[in-house]
């Protein structure tokens, strides 16, 4: 059952190295020489993140400060 394991896992990677992709359907995106993407995002989606992330911290800083009678409502 498994005297030509080995012969047959070449056949698939032949078949791999035989695919090549049709002209024009990879996307290479020019670089842009100013732009620069951490994570893979955009300005905005940055923006929006670090707006959520001070967001948390004032909610969760308000709530400690409810809880530990700092400030009363």
């Amino acid at each position: 059952m498994f005297d030509n394991l080995r012969d047959d896992a070449s056949f698939y990677e032949e078949e791999q190295a035989q695919f090549q992709s049709a002209a024009g359907t990879e996307f290479d995106a020019p670089r842009r020489s100013g732009s620069s993407r951490f994570l893979g995002m955009t300005s905005i989606q940055r923006f929006v993140l670090a707006f959520m992330l001070m967001l948390a911290v004032c909610v969760i800083g308000a709530l400690c400060l409810l809880v530990t009678g700092k400030i009363l409502l």
